[in-house]
C-alpha cells in the first residue's frame, strides 16, 4: 500500500503528469462534445445530406438517376 501511494504522490509532484491529465480530460471532454452534437443534430444532418446529394444529382448532365445503357 505504501508503494502506491507513494508512487501516486510523486505522479501528483510532476508536472509533466499533471499537463497529461489535463490534456486527456479536455480531450475527453471534446470527444464527449462531439459525440452528442452529432447524436442530438444527426437527423438534421442526415436531412442535409440528402438534399446537398439531390442537389448534386441534379446537376448531372444526364439529369440524374441511374445511368442507362444506350443500345445499338
Amino acid at each position: 500500500m505504501n508503494i502506491i501511494l507513494k508512487n501516486l504522490r510523486a505522479f501528483a509532484a510532476d508536472e509533466e503528469g499533471i499537463a497529461l491529465t489535463e490534456y486527456l480530460i479536455l480531450l475527453g471532454l471534446l470527444v464527449g462534445g462531439v459525440i452528442a452534437t452529432v447524436g442530438l443534430a444527426g437527423s438534421s444532418l442526415d436531412g442535409a445530406w440528402v438534399a446537398w446529394s439531390s442537389f448534386w444529382d441534379d446537376m448531372s448532365p444526364d439529369g440524374g438517376g441511374e445511368e442507362e445503357e444506350e443500345e445499338g
